[in-house]
């Protein structure tokens, strides 16, 4: 493995990856938005997050929680983060929180992709989370959600569409 390829250990990196610093590819460009980091410790739901966002021409890395997000946050510099509520080892909520106290990472978009209680809602505000989306999710309503986060501009898909809607587990 060679350094700098953005490649570690369990880390999930799509076919579409590329090596190097900064924005993946320059805003605005239609199919070619922007580099996303998804965190859910459910492979399955990775993968549904993962294939959807490809789909759109988004370059995605994956981590199965917020301490793997926090170990790869820096190399992989992502355009938005999405993260789930309930995770092993560091939580989705704890996770916005350190990504927001961090100097190198408090700029950065952040999701809560999750079956949010209003508790949690709250608690993600507090934490500087940006936007949530309720699981279960239609696929088009979360890349919806994820090109408002990395700035799609006007015009290109984003405008029109509406918030994403909490809706409170139970």
């Amino acid at each position: 493995m060679r350094p700098g390829n953005g490649r570690s250990g369990g880390v999930e990196v799509g076919k579409t990856r590329t090596a190097g610093r900064g924005r993946a590819y320059p805003r605005g460009v239609p199919g070619l938005s922007g580099r996303v980091l998804v965190v859910d410790d459910n492979r399955v739901i990775r993968q549904l997050i993962r294939v959807n966002l490809e789909l759109e021409g988004f370059e995605v890395v994956t981590a199965a929680d917020g301490a793997e997000c926090l170990e790869i946050v820096h190399r992989v510099r992502p355009d938005a983060v999405t993260l789930d509520v309930v995770m092993p080892r560091l939580d989705g909520l704890r996770t916005a929180a350190r990504l927001r106290a961090d100097v190198r990472t408090r700029d950065i978009p952040i999701a809560i992709i999750s079956a949010c209680t209003q508790y949690e809602v709250e608690s993600g505000r507090s934490a500087g989370v940006d936007a949530f989306l309720a699981k279960p999710f239609e696929p088009a309503e979360m890349v919806r959600l994820v090109r408002r986060l990395v700035g799609f501009p006007e015009g290109e898909g984003a405008p029109g569409d509406p918030e994403p809607v909490v809706r409170p587990a139970g």
